[in-house]
C-alpha cells in the first residue's frame, strides 16, 4: 500500500477511535486519539494504565508545564506523565481547553522525556489532519506494524503535487456571467479545492486572490470575521480588474478545520484572542499550505499574478512555490462591531497590512 493510502487510512481510523502507530526513524508509537476514544477503548488499548499523554506545547503552556518552556513551536510535542489519578474524563480535560471553567484542573500534571520525536511531532500533524484535537494516549509502539505509517508518509500526504484539475464548467455568477469553474483534488483527499475564473487572459498578471473557506462568513453570514465580506468584495475586484481567478481553498479555519475552529470561537468567547485561542487548542497560528494554490495556478498556466491580500504570508507561500507576485493588492473592509478585536489581532499578532 502506498504512503497516502496508509495516512488515509490512519486519519480514518483515528476518526473512528481506532489506534494507530507511527513509526519514525527513533522510535514507534501506538496512540489513541483522546477525542474519539471513550473509557471503553482505552481500556482496551492501555490495561494497564500506563500510557502517557501526548499533547503540543500550546496546550501544555496552558497547563503551566514550566520546564517544556523551550519548545519553539506551540504545535511541538510534549509528554504528560500518567499519574493514577487520570482517568479518561481528565485526560478529556487536558485535550480539549474549551472544558477548562467548566473541569478546573487538579494537577500537578508533569512533563516527562518524550519517545520517539519524530513520531511525535507527526502525531500532532496528522490529528489536525483529520480534524481532531492534537492529543493522544501515547504508548511505545512495535515498529514493524504493517499499518504503521511513518513522518515521511504524513508529509508525502500533504505534498500538493498529487493535485489535478477533476473537472471544469462553464459557471454564470451574479458579478460575472462569462465565469468558469475549475474543480481540483488528490486521489486521497476527502474535499476539492476549485478555483473561479473571471474574464479573459489579456496579456498582464491575473489579479488572484486566495480564499480558506469560511463556512460560518461566506455561508451562514458570520460577523465575527471578515470572510464573507472578503469573498464578495473580491469577486466584485476581479471583475471590475477586468481578469482574474479566485482560488476557494479548503483550508478552514486557517488549515485546523471546521469543529476545531469552532472550539477555537468558544475560546474567543472566553476572552481569548484569534491568535491565542489556536495555540490554546495545540494548533499553530496558522496551519494553511500555500503550496496548494501554488499548484493549482501552476496546472492552470499562471506563474506571475497579482495577488489581492493583506496578508505578506501568502506572498511568501506563492514565491515559494515558484509562483511570482508582481504586485500585492490590499483588500481592505471596514469592520463591524463583532469583528473589531479579530482584524486588531490580524493587523497586530500575524502581520496583515490592514
Amino acid at each position: 500500500m502506498d504512503a497516502p493510502r496508509r495516512v488515509a487510512r490512519a486519519m480514518d481510523a483515528l476518526r473512528r477511535g481506532w489506534p494507530v502507530t507511527l513509526a519514525g526513524p527513533d522510535g514507534a508509537l501506538s496512540l489513541l486519539g483522546i477525542e474519539t476514544a471513550d473509557d471503553a477503548r482505552l481500556a482496551a488499548f492501555d490495561p494497564d494504565g500506563r500510557a502517557a499523554i501526548l499533547i503540543s506545547f500550546g496546550r501544555a503552556a496552558t497547563l503551566k508545564l514550566a520546564n517544556q518552556l523551550g519548545a519553539a513551536q506551540p504545535d511541538a510535542p510534549v509528554w504528560v506523565d500518567r499519574a493514577p489519578w487520570i482517568d479518561f474524563r481528565i485526560a478529556t480535560a487536558l485535550a480539549d481547553p474549551q472544558l477548562d471553567m467548566a473541569t478546573p484542573m487538579k494537577g500537578p500534571f508533569r512533563a516527562v522525556p518524550g519517545h520517539a520525536p519524530a513520531a511525535s511531532a507527526a502525531a500532532l500533524i496528522l490529528a489536525r489532519n483529520a480534524g481532531l484535537l492534537p492529543a493522544f494516549f501515547a504508548v511505545p509502539g512495535d515498529p514493524a506494524d504493517p499499518d504503521a505509517i511513518s513522518p515521511d508518509d504524513i508529509a508525502a500526504h500533504d505534498d500538493p503535487v498529487r493535485l489535478t484539475i477533476a473537472a471544469r464548467a462553464r459557471l454564470p455568477v451574479a458579478v460575472a456571467e462569462d465565469a468558469e469553474i475549475v474543480a481540483f483534488r488528490t486521489p486521497e483527499g476527502p474535499g476539492e479545492h476549485v478555483a473561479l475564473l473571471i474574464g479573459q487572459p489579456d496579456g498582464n498578471p491575473p489579479l488572484v486572490r486566495l480564499h480558506s473557506e469560511c463556512l460560518t462568513g461566506d455561508v451562514l453570514g458570520s460577523l465575527k470575521c471578515d470572510c464573507g465580506p472578503q469573498l464578495q468584495a473580491a469577486l466584485a475586484a476581479i471583475r471590475a480588474n477586468g481578469w482574474g481567478i479566485l482560488l476557494y481553498l479548503r483550508q478552514e479555519g486557517r488549515g485546523i478545520g471546521l469543529i476545531n475552529k469552532l472550539r477555537a470561537y468558544a475560546l474567543q468567547d472566553q476572552g481569548y484572542d484569534t491568535v491565542d485561542a489556536n495555540t490554546r487548542l495545540g494548533f499553530a497560528i496558522d496551519a494553511r499550505d500555500f503550496r496548494v494554490a501554488a499548484r493549482m495556478l501552476a496546472l492552470m498556466g499562471q506563474r506571475r499574478v497579482r495577488l489581492l491580500t493583506n496578508n505578506p504570508k501568502k506572498v511568501a507561500g506563492l514565491e515559494a512555490a515558484g509562483i511570482a507576485v508582481a504586485e500585492r493588492v490590499a483588500h481592505k473592509l471596514p469592520p463591524n462591531p463583532h469583528n473589531e478585536r479579530y482584524l486588531a489581532t490580524k493587523r497586530d499578532r500575524t502581520g496583515h497590512q490592514l
